[in-house]
């Protein structure tokens, strides 16, 4: 399944890839996650992000990084996942906007065992909408 969240901002591509930060991390987590953030080694290619959710392991991996004129990338690819899921991968894309600012696009793509893809979706959505809010409070 895949999904996309946009969020357009004041701040510039540049000013947004290097915001993203361990504290950021941690407050783009939503109420009442149960969330222990084990390892945050940044975003750059190579970096981990290790993190224990629901009681359940969750080790992404950096896998590349695009720094253009325009837009500014990153991935992190699941390398060990909870039982929910069999692939994940995140693509944070920072997007320049004639006339300044920047947009934001979370686009999630996960894969999950049976059934269990189309129960996530909700939930995943809304973590994901969630920072919408902590994106314009630190970038706007």
């Amino acid at each position: 399944m895949r999904f996309q969240i946009h969020t357009k901002v004041k701040s510039s591509p540049t000013e947004v890839f290097e915001g993203f930060t361990k504290q950021l991390f941690l407050d783009l987590k939503p109420p009442l996650t149960p969330l222990k953030l084990k390892r945050f080694d940044g975003c750059k290619e190579g970096d981990e992000v290790q993190l224990n959710v629901f009681f359940m392991d969750w080790h992404s991996k950096i896998t590349e990084v695009e720094i253009g004129k325009d837009e500014i990338y990153f991935i992190d690819e699941g390398s060990l996942l909870p039982f929910t899921f069999t692939f994940w991968r995140h693509r944070h894309r920072m997007l320049a906007i004639q006339g300044g600012g920047c947009e934001i696009i979370d686009d999630i793509e996960y894969h999950s065992p049976l059934f269990l893809g189309p129960l996530l979706y909700p939930m995943l959505y809304l973590q994901f909408w969630y920072r919408k809010r902590v994106y314009k409070k630190y970038f706007d």
